[in-house]
């Protein structure tokens, strides 16, 4: 049976053809980055979907007018990316585009569900254990104090993106597996009447330890993303102390900054 990505399941992109490509000569910008941007804007708005091939870089840069060279940067911008990918007998293939998540208080599960990216959850441990220091310190509890550890394995279209371990206030709320590996622990949080109201966030980077990597099916020594958070609800009391890695090649964070008056 082929998988998704098996030269048998390979789709030709006949979207590529008749897309507009609007390449300004004249401009300061690189052609191949222009190139890049476009066939990005493309994946990220589903005219070319994961599984479709952009074909030969040769009829490429004929039916553009660009340099061989050219066209094999911006493609290769994108493989870096982790948009594309080089397969042999296949050749370039769309894969699934990276998740950009912005910077305010939202589950991954929910931003992944609302970007049409297909979340998933395997959950890896669920269980009652003694806080660790930095937890007891974020949760306002003492250190031994009994909390409840979730760790999932977080998907997007059934690959690997997130590995989450997050803290809990034992008894906050009632947790089976087959409810947290079906929605998002602050969805599950607002059934239960919790209303989160703010959260204090670090984000960061190192490198994937080798468990990491077999489980986010990476190369240890990776880039990873980390994220350190705790959340609060509207009484102010913190509710959730999460500790969280992301593959650096499938993940950015998305946000906005603001000029102070």
């Amino acid at each position: 049976m082929a998988r998704p990505g098996d030269p048998a399941r390979a789709v030709t992109a006949p979207a590529l053809s008749t897309l507009d490509f609007a390449l300004d000569r004249s401009s300061p910008v690189p052609l191949y980055h222009q190139l890049a941007q476009q066939l990005e804007a493309a994946i990220e708005q589903g005219v070319l979907t994961p599984g479709n091939l952009l074909g030969n870089e040769v009829d490429l840069s004929v039916r553009l007018g660009l340099s061989r060279p050219t066209v094999r940067q911006a493609i290769q911008s994108l493989v870096d990316k982790g948009l594309l990918v080089r397969r042999r007998g296949v050749g370039t293939q769309v894969v699934h585009s990276q998740v950009k998540r912005p910077l305010e208080l939202s589950s991954l599960y929910d931003d992944l569900e609302a970007a049409g990216q297909g979340p998933g959850t395997v959950v890896v441990r669920h269980e009652g254990a003694p806080a660790p220091a930095d937890a007891a310190a974020a949760l306002g509890v003492a250190e031994g104090t009994e909390v409840t550890v979730l760790e999932r394995l977080r998907l997007t279209h059934g690959r690997p993106v997130a590995l989450l371990c997050n803290y809990l206030p034992a008894g906050l709320l009632p947790l089976d597996d087959a409810r947290l590996e079906s929605t998002g622990l602050y969805r599950l949080m607002r059934a239960r009447g919790i209303t989160l109201h703010s959260a204090r966030q670090t984000v960061g980077a190192r490198i994937a330890t080798r468990e990491e990597a077999e489980r986010l099916d990476e190369r240890e020594g990776a880039a990873l993303l980390t994220m350190r958070r705790t959340a609060y609800d509207d009484t102010g009391r913190p509710v959730e102390f999460g500790t969280h890695v992301y593959r650096a090649s499938r993940y950015a964070f998305d946000f906005q900054l603001l000029v102070r008056s």
